[in-house]
C-alpha cells in the first residue's frame, strides 16, 4: 500500500505560468527634457504609449521621484494593438540644479516594464520674469510659444512641446520690451497659425 502512495505523489507538478502577452508597449518619446525650470514654478510636456502586436493592459505608471508627476491616464489602461494612450508629465523643481528621473510602465507586454527617461533643471528666481497664460485651443495637444522685440520682423520660438496653457519667460532684461505669440499643436503635428500678440515691458531696476 505504501508504493501505491508513494506512485500517486509523483503525479503532482508544479503550477505552470501563463505564456507572456506577444504585444510589446513603447513610450515616445524615449526621453523628457524640460529644460531649466524655476524653483517653484511647474512645466508640463505630454508623451504617449503605443501598443504593438496585440493588446496591452498597463497596470501601472510610476515615477521614481516627487519631482515629476504623471497624470492624464487612468490605471489599469487597456491600449489596443496600433493604438495610443497619451499622457502628461509635470516637472516641479525643488531645489536648484540638476534633477533626473524615470517613468516606469508596468503591463502585461513582453517588454514590460516600459521607461521613459525624465531630467530638468530647477533654477533660483530671476529678478524679472514674463508669465504667460492663454485659453486652450480645441483639438491642440501641445502649444510652441515665440518672441521678438516689437522691431524685429521674424519670431523666434522659446518653447514647444508643451501640453499646458502656461508659460514663464525667465530670459528676460529690464527695461524691454518684448512680443509673444503662442501656436496650437494638434494630434497630427499641424500647427496653427500665429495666436494674437501679447506686448509686455519689463519693469526698469
Amino acid at each position: 500500500m505504501a508504493g501505491v502512495l508513494a506512485g500517486c505523489q509523483g503525479l503532482n507538478k508544479s503550477p505552470q505560468n501563463s505564456p507572456t502577452n506577444s504585444g510589446t508597449l513603447s513610450v515616445g518619446p524615449a526621453s523628457l527634457n524640460f529644460g531649466s525650470v524655476v524653483v517653484g514654478a511647474k512645466s508640463s510636456k505630454s508623451g504617449s504609449l503605443t501598443a504593438t502586436n496585440a493588446a496591452v493592459k498597463v497596470s501601472s505608471g510610476t515615477s521614481n521621484s516627487s519631482e515629476f508627476v504623471l497624470s492624464g491616464i487612468q490605471f489599469p489602461a487597456t491600449i489596443e494593438a496600433g493604438q495610443s494612450a497619451s499622457f502628461a508629465v509635470t516637472f516641479a523643481p525643488n531645489s536648484s540644479g540638476t534633477a533626473n528621473a524615470q517613468l516606469m510602465f508596468a503591463s502585461d507586454a513582453s517588454n514590460s516594464p516600459t521607461i521613459e527617461s525624465l531630467t530638468g533643471t530647477g533654477i533660483a528666481a530671476p529678478q524679472h520674469w514674463v508669465n504667460l497664460t492663454w485659453s486652450p485651443s480645441q483639438g491642440a495637444v501641445s502649444y510652441n510659444v515665440y518672441r521678438k522685440f516689437p522691431n524685429d520682423a521674424k519670431y523666434s520660438q522659446i518653447d514647444s512641446g508643451e501640453a499646458a496653457t502656461a508659460y514663464t519667460d525667465n530670459n528676460v532684461a529690464a527695461g524691454k520690451t518684448y512680443d509673444y505669440v503662442v501656436t496650437a499643436v494638434d494630434g497630427n503635428n499641424v500647427e496653427s497659425g500665429y495666436s494674437n500678440r501679447a506686448e509686455v515691458t519689463v519693469p526698469s531696476p
